[in-house]
């Protein structure tokens, strides 16, 4: 379950490309990040809607379902100023070639995505203050045996609507059984199934006003 550079391209998605350096995926038909700005998104939604960076400390453990070009785990770099941990699941991992195209919307970000992609293929990635543990495959598979506990989770996957096997209950499930206790959760959907979901999987789930054209999106903390 490592990540994979190129040694297996039937992993990697294929990715049309719009206006702006933005990947779709042509298998969800989505983007990967806001046609509005993906940066500002991150800092509103997942670091933002997870009170961070003020709750960083050292040991602090970010999970996220969904790492696609990397950009959140980026922007967390950008402000961790000591030393963090972030495990990522991903089904589909960019090849090299695109997360460099990817990664060219963002010259704030270069020097940190430059150590990101020099440590591809590794199980463990270091930039900056954060160590990325990426671990690829189904998430329906790979969740469920992983014995870690997040502080905070960035749950980023494509749209419920064209991607709901990520969002089921039982996925949102373990997300609860592997969040500390006072974790955190903040994704861009506001979909009703996603927040009751998150409701039964034991978290306080409140709607906040959402990034760009999107009126909501959720956050929650577990008792």
């Amino acid at each position: 379950m490592n990540a994979l550079p190129d040694a297996d391209p039937a992993r990697h998605p294929q990715l049309d490309w719009q206006e702006g350096g933005v990947p779709v995926s042509t298998r969800f038909d989505d983007p990967y990040f806001s046609l509005a700005g993906g940066l500002a998104e991150t800092r509103h939604v997942f670091l933002a809607g997870n009170g961070l960076p003020a709750r960083l400390r050292r040991g602090f453990h970010v999970a996220e379902l969904g790492f696609g070009t990397g950009l959140n785990c980026l922007a967390l770099a950008q402000v961790a100023t000591d030393p963090v941990v972030m495990t990522s699941f991903e089904a589909w991992p960019m090849s090299l070639a695109q997360l460099e195209q990817a990664h060219a919307a963002f010259p704030d970000l270069a020097g940190l995505a430059a150590q990101l992609r020099a440590g591809w293929g590794n199980d463990r990635i270091r930039l900056g203050q954060v160590t990325l543990h990426l671990v690829i495959g189904d998430v329906a598979q790979t969740l469920p045996v992983w014995d870690g506990r997040a502080d905070a989770w960035f749950l980023d996957g494509f749209s419920p609507a064209k991607n709901p096997q990520m969002w089921g209950d039982d996925i949102m499930a373990h997300v609860g059984r592997c969040t500390a206790p006072g974790g955190t959760f903040a994704t861009y959907t506001a979909a009703g199934a996603v927040r009751r979901a998150l409701a039964q999987a034991g978290f306080h789930v409140e709607r906040r006003p959402g990034f760009g054209r999107k009126r909501h999106m959720s956050v929650g903390v577990r008792p």
